[in-house]
């Protein structure tokens, strides 16, 4: 499944892939032309084909208590920035919060913290 285009080449598409991280069953928003290679399953590397290694972990943002889904990425690939309910846990309470997301080629989304 496609869900746009990728912002940081010119010929590439977000796309939805499957992975399993420790044993527990994530998506991967990557772009079409970022192609990694494993020995096992947990560190990847680019391979030598690759030009593009941007991607989104649906799970970048579980620390906050959020999970991106294919509605959100659209958004953020469209606007460039999109406002997320996230959670807190301090002091043994749950507190949500909204905050801004962005894009970010290092890390996938950041949370605009201003």
């Amino acid at each position: 499944m496609l869900l746009g285009k990728c912002p940081y080449c010119e010929d590439g598409q977000i796309e939805v892939r499957d992975k399993e991280v420790s044993g527990k069953k994530v998506k991967l928003y990557a772009c079409t032309n970022a192609n990694w290679k494993t020995e096992d399953g947990e560190v990847f590397e680019l391979r030598d084909d690759a030009t593009c290694d941007f991607k989104i972990w649906q799970n970048s943002l579980a620390k906050y208590g959020k999970w991106l889904s294919y509605k959100e990425i659209r958004a953020l690939l469209e606007d460039k920035t999109i406002e997320v309910e996230l959670l807190s846990k301090k002091y043994g309470k749950k507190v949500y919060y909204n905050k801004d997301i962005t894009l970010s080629l290092d890390y996938g989304v950041s949370v605009i913290w201003e």
